[in-house]
């Protein structure tokens, strides 16, 4: 962790007195600290204490004049290579899942592009209450990490899960996410996303439903583990990731030429939704709606098949996708033999609650080499994080 730069954020919470045991951890691998302490937080910790630990000021104010001049709420989040909060109390996290700003803590954190990790610490009442499970729930979908909370004894006198992490795991948690992010730098991945479009004249066209947040959220939670990432895409609605290699493309034979410039990768993963047939012959006038429109399809080029069997560009692992509405594990196993991949990942379009335009996936993952197993309904960004550490594992 030498010379990585983190953000501590203190709460407001009895547990607030081991942030100085984490400060000092962390200043002994030598790693960069900045600190925020809460009006709440000030309860249990003093600003002397923490700098003294720290070797840096205090953050206390969003509109002190001082900090403002020196370092606004805005750079002081790009600051950082991580963001830390610890303790991070029922209070805390509800305000985070809200997206509330009314303090430094909170504005530095909802306008920070960096990973945040949150240690919880409460009564395990508070734990276990089913609100402060789905803000829990939510901040998970959006990529905040979450470390413990242990069982054990509470300063209140109760006693379950609540009780924060102990300063060593916190560290030794941090480290391997550090590690790790080095580890996989070595990594290249490559992703297709979103529908392609086979013209048929200048105005009309062959296309497949996609709206393309499945394959972008499987490109930034591989971007977040440290991987060389590329994104090729059809059009969709969505920005293009930050800190990716963003290709726009609009049919699939733009789609598989990128896709060849872009090889080899460690890992390709395919979730485009590439139309099967295109148009022979394209008109290159808008036809008119009195004439008989006879169309003549022909197969469209299968980027799958094509990358999954190639002597040399093939990636390590090749990992497709399936939109099914009957017979889905015989249907994905078939085309996991066929298309000669790694991988099969399969959702059921039958049910309308997940898949396309949702947020939500509920998909099947169909191995050459092992059993399949099942990923239940959750945010798309959580399906993408779970496949993704599925793909580090294989590589490692």
């Amino acid at each position: 962790m030498k010379n990585k730069k983190i953000l501590l954020i203190i709460c407001g919470g009895i547990s607030a007195y081991k942030s100085l045991e984490v400060i000092r951890g962390l200043k002994k691998k030598n790693v960069s600290i900045k600190t925020i302490l809460t009006k709440s937080g000030k309860n249990f910790v003093t600003p002397l204490s923490i700098s003294s630990l720290s070797q840096e000021k205090v953050y206390e104010d969003i509109f002190s004049a001082e900090n403002e001049a020196e370092m606004d709420h805005i750079s002081l989040s790009r600051w950082a290579d991580l963001i830390l909060i610890v303790p991070a109390t029922a209070n805390t996290i509800s305000k985070l899942s809200y997206g509330l700003s009314d303090d430094l803590a909170s504005t530095v954190v909802l306008a920070s592009n960096k990973i945040v990790f949150l240690v919880p610490a409460m009564n395990v009442r508070m734990w276990e209450h089913k609100s402060t499970q789905e803000n829990l729930s939510k901040l998970k979908s959006y990529g905040y990490k979450i470390i413990g909370p242990e069982i054990g004894d509470m300063a209140c006198g109760e006693y379950g899960k609540g009780k924060m992490s102990e300063p060593s795991y916190i560290l030794r948690t941090i480290e391997n996410y550090f590690k790790n992010i080095e580890k996989n730098k070595k990594y290249k991945a490559l992703v297709t996303a979103g529908p392609t479009k086979e013209f048929i004249d200048p105005v009309r066209f062959i296309t497949n439903k996609s709206s393309g947040k499945q394959g972008y959220e499987i490109a930034k939670s591989l971007r977040d583990n440290g991987f060389q990432t590329t994104l090729i895409s059809g059009e969709t609605n969505l920005d293009p990731v930050e800190g990716v290699k963003f290709i726009s493309v609009k049919t699939a034979e733009e789609m598989f030429k990128e896709t060849l410039k872009n090889l080899p990768t460690d890992v390709a993963i395919f979730n485009a939704a590439v139309a099967d047939f295109k148009v022979k012959e394209i008109n290159s006038e808008k036809i008119k709606k009195n004439e008989n429109l006879d169309l003549k399809l022909e197969k469209n080029i299968d980027i799958l098949s094509n990358i999954s069997n190639h002597n040399s560009l093939r990636p390590k692992i090749t990992i497709g996708f399936a939109a099914e509405s009957q017979n889905l594990e015989s249907n994905s196993k078939k085309k996991l033999d066929q298309k000669n991949c790694d991988w099969i990942i399969a959702n059921d379009i039958s049910d309308k609650t997940i898949g396309f335009d949702s947020d939500d996936n509920e998909v099947s993952i169909f191995y050459k080499n092992k059993e399949s197993e099942k990923l239940l309904k959750k945010k798309k960004s959580l399906i993408a994080s779970e496949i993704v550490n599925r793909v580090i594992s294989e590589l490692n």
